[in-house]
């Protein structure tokens, strides 16, 4: 038999497939010979575990112990994993470690739960608190309030049916009347709004059809990795995505145990970086799954003045408050304030009788009668200052719940003695008074709800209010500061090349709230922020039905990224948008009236006659759209880090939030300067891993003369020379390159995507880019 190719145990580069009914393994299996010609060295699959039927994403599981079913089973993934190894592919499968589906139909765990109660061997594996709810499981499953809903809910045999959902009764009570039946459970099912304040088990953020898993037990966590664990001792997979670690009790502990079980291979974890912090230096993983990457590429190709004056004609057009998108920080505030108090009033409540019962039974006089309103205020206010997920174990808590937030906390109290909570729970947060059972219970619920709360208000509500540039509003991103000067962005990568060379790197991803390309072109408009504004009054002189300001500024933008008239696509995305920004209408709460007027918006503005403008106008630009598209795409590819390409991402990729990011995989079929560029990087990673891996370096090479700013420009260990064009419609309007130049490391050197093209020593920019706004150069004159 000939022996499989290798699988290098660090990638060079991964390829993600969103895996769902309509593209199962078999169809996975048959795009890996196209996917190893394009030059990735592992396959990036989506969940591969059962998952809710019919699930498009898989981050539903109801069974760890097996494959999912619909995807073709243990034996598909073996096809596809086999299939890949005969062309040199190895497989990185993203794992759910926080939460599995709240579906007791398909969740056989969660069934036996409710069927025995606390007293059956899985009630360990949910974080339930039987405690609260005199010991009974809140479903918040019941459309309208139970009195209403008594007509649907029926008994058949030893199950409760209510329209399709099947839930199972406790032993001995199914001849009970059903009043009588309903108490006798485990579980009480409930009208779903109660959800928001009522819900006794921890969810993912606020999504109460997910519920929280103890991965920290370790029979739990033996129980829902051993499948994945005993594919990666085979050789079947070869690395692992962590998806949320921050919902998780001990992210530190859990990250150590699955080290060890997975004998170090490669991992990267979903940990989103506010700006300016780090990962824990003692996780032991490769690094995230590339937010932070994200964040700075787009940053670099974003015009610091240009985003400047951008949001004053926002503010000018939309007027927001301060709080409602007039400023970021003001916004995110407001923001967490909301959700904190609304959505996520059941975990508050939760940590408020965690520490007032802490406080209620302490020996130190010290914590005694605090109020748990006093104590419930002292959370809000410290966990709606906190500017990052949440504490870890092994980061000093203190530079998370710092004492500024604590300053600003107590200023809420009209009463200064009874501010004196605040002081309480930031003791407690920082572990200063005592560590038994029910302190690290408290701190452990405190960060767990910290992440959840930063995730809703940022991710799924600020990012959707403050909108003077749609390309900021990205996970991981800041869009009070959206610019990244070039010496901040080699700054980032030297420092990436030093503590974590195998970080993962990503531009678009299946959470993005837009792709790649999309940013891109929406970036341009901070190079003509002017011109934009005067467009924009252009359309909006039409008398067209308009909703709020708001929505009209972040629809033109999401009309001008997009770049074609898709109607669907588009109403979808905006009733999206306006949906999580809240400010009219919700997902729980609509407004029809308000609904139906930005659907109407998009049909007769973007998708009408007045779209026609800021289509002219993005033709117009479309030479310094491709130079941002082209550029970011190179940048990725070779900075340091490994560079994950979303499915089609390769070619021209324009895909608003999800689901319109989520289709079935497609191969890039067009021939296309991008294609041909991420190829060529791609390939050359492949041939030469050891110019990108942990022992290469990354050097800023920078160039001379006027135009120097707009050029962006790296070596990778003397081999391999990144230079793209930044801000090319600013470097047009000066006059171009004119005599700007680039000093080439000794050597000669060719183009990688046009080799008859070779360089050396000193070369004008102008003569560097004639065919693209980029160049990726190999030196030539080596033993390779």
């Amino acid at each position: 038999m000939t022996p499989l190719p290798p699988v290098p145990a660090v990638p060079t580069a991964t390829y993600r497939l969103q895996l769902q009914p309509q593209f199962p393994f078999g169809a996975a299996r048959a795009a890996v010979p196209y996917l190893a010609a394009l030059g990735v060295s592992h396959l990036h699959l989506s969940p591969v575990l059962e998952a809710v039927p019919g699930s498009a994403h898989g981050y539903d599981v109801v069974d760890p112990a097996r494959v999912r079913e619909e995807l073709g089973g243990e034996a598909g993934l073996r096809s596809l994993a086999h299939t890949a190894r005969e062309h040199g592919l190895g497989l990185v499968v993203d794992i759910v470690p926080n939460h599995m589906a709240a579906s007791p139909r398909h969740n056989r765990a969660l069934w036996e739960v409710l069927r025995e109660g606390p007293a059956s061997p899985y009630a360990r594996w949910f974080d339930i608190d039987w405690e609260a709810q005199d010991g009974q499981l809140l479903l918040p499953v019941l459309g309208r309030r139970l009195g209403e809903e008594t007509g649907d809910l029926t008994v058949d045999g030893d199950v409760l049916r209510y329209h399709e959902q099947v839930f199972p009764l406790r032993e001995g009570t199914e001849s009970l009347p059903l009043p009588q039946l309903l108490d006798a459970q485990w579980y009480r099912p409930v009208w779903w709004r109660l959800a928001r304040t009522e819900l006794n088990y921890r969810r993912f953020f606020s999504i109460s059809e997910l519920i929280g898993v103890r991965v920290e037990d370790p029979e739990v966590f033996a129980a829902t990795h051993g499948t994945l664990l005993r594919l990666l001792d085979e050789g079947l997979i070869h690395g692992l995505r962590v998806d949320h670690p921050d919902g998780l009790a001990d992210p530190d502990a859990y990250l150590g145990r699955l080290y060890e079980a997975a004998s170090g291979r490669w991992t990267v974890v979903e940990k989103i970086l506010a700006p300016g912090e780090r990962l824990p230096a003692g996780w032991p993983v490769a690094g995230t799954t590339g937010y932070d990457a994200l964040r700075q590429v787009d940053g670099v190709f974003t015009d610091a003045a240009g985003a400047d004056e951008l949001l004053d004609h926002y503010r000018r057009f939309a007027a927001p408050p301060d709080d409602l998108g007039g400023r970021w920080g003001p916004t995110v505030r407001r923001a967490a304030h909301e959700v904190i108090t609304q959505e996520l009033a059941t975990e508050t409540d939760r940590l408020t009788r965690v520490v007032s019962r802490l406080c209620a039974t302490s020996p130190d006089p010290a914590l005694r009668d605090h109020a748990p309103w006093a104590l419930r205020t002292a959370l809000r206010e410290l966990l709606v200052r906190l500017e990052v997920y949440r504490p870890y174990a092994s980061v000093d808590a203190a530079t998370v719940v710092t004492e500024e937030a604590a300053a600003e906390a107590r200023a809420v109290f009209t009463v200064p003695e009874e501010a004196h909570a605040v002081d309480v729970v930031r003791d407690l947060v920082l572990g200063r008074l005592g560590d038994g059972p029910g302190h690290a219970e408290f701190r452990v619920r405190f960060a767990q709800t910290a992440s959840a709360l930063r995730a809703k208000s940022v991710e799924d509500r600020a990012l959707y209010r403050y909108v003077p540039l749609l390309s900021a509003d990205e996970v991981g991103g800041d869009p009070g500061d959206p610019a990244v000067s070039p010496e901040g962005f080699h700054a980032h990568c030297a420092r990436v090349q030093r503590d974590r060379p195998a970080t993962g790197t990503v531009l678009s991803t299946h959470d993005t709230k837009r792709s790649a390309d999309v940013r891109a072109a929406i970036s341009v408009l901070t190079q003509c922020p002017g011109r934009w504004a005067e467009v924009l009054a252009e359309v909006t002189r039409s008398g067209a039905r308009t909703p709020d300001p708001q929505l009209v500024w972040a629809a033109w933008q999401t009309f001008f990224g997009l770049g074609c008239t898709d109607e669907a696509r588009l109403r979808s995305a905006l009733l999206k948008h306006v949906r999580e920004a809240g400010l009219h209408t919700t997902w729980t709460e609509r407004d029809p009236g308000y609904e139906e007027a930005v659907a109407d918006f998009a049909a007769g503005g973007p998708c009408g006659a007045p779209g026609r403008l800021v289509r002219g106008f993005r033709d117009a630009l479309a030479p310094h759209i491709r130079a941002n598209v082209l550029g970011a795409a190179l940048v990725q590819l070779t900075m340091p880090g490994v560079p994950d390409v979303y499915q089609g991402t390769e070619g021209e990729y324009r895909a608003l939030v999800d689901p319109d990011n989520r289709g079935p995989f497609a191969p890039q079929e067009a021939a296309s300067d991008k294609a041909a560029l991420t190829a060529a990087a791609l390939r050359l990673r492949r041939r030469r891993p050891e110019l990108f891996g942990a022992s290469a370096d990354y050097t800023p090479l920078m160039a001379e003369g006027p135009a120097a700013a707009h050029c962006l420009a790296f070596v990778r260990s003397a081999r391999v020379l990144t230079a793209v064009t930044r801000l090319s419609l600013r470097l047009a309007e000066a006059g171009g390159w004119h005599d700007t130049s680039l000093v080439l490391p000794g050597g000669r050197w060719a183009d990688v995507l046009a080799p008859d093209r070779e360089f050396e020593g000193r070369i004008r920019l102008a003569d560097l880019f004639t065919r693209l706004p980029v160049a990726l150069l190999e030196r030539i004159d080596d033993a390779h």
